[in-house]
């Protein structure tokens, strides 16, 4: 059984920084298609934040280029999300998400990220 696990969120003031870790067990994440993180805002739609692919290639949203750096550590089986310069926009609960075999996707359970401004 595949599991995400999210942690690392909290709340933060304007121009702080915070990094989000994604521990996975039951499948080795370079086994996956992607990893990514994703963000869901309230009143919004789920949204792709960032997303790392088997072979490292990494894509961002525009919102959060330059900002955000997507990253994996395979030996720890966890990936990450560093976030700089955030701003009240950037508030939201953000999601681990696992691309596997036949696109199946496996997701964590979510984190808070409250920026204040």
């Amino acid at each position: 059984q595949v599991q995400l696990v999210e942690s690392g969120g909290g709340l933060v003031q304007a121009g702080g920084s915070l990094r989000l870790s994604c521990a996975v067990s039951g499948r080795n994440i370079f086994l996956m298609n992607s990893m990514g993180w994703y963000r869901q805002a309230p009143g919004k739609q789920r949204e792709l934040v960032a997303r790392i692919t088997r072979s490292g290639s990494t894509n961002y949203a525009d919102s959060v280029k330059g900002r955000f750096t997507i990253s994996r550590d395979n030996a720890k089986n966890t990936v990450y999300l560093q976030m700089n310069s955030l701003n009240p926009e950037d508030t939201a609960v953000y999601y681990c998400n696992g691309e596997g075999a036949y696109y199946h996707q496996y997701w964590g359970q979510g984190t808070q990220v409250t920026v204040s401004s």
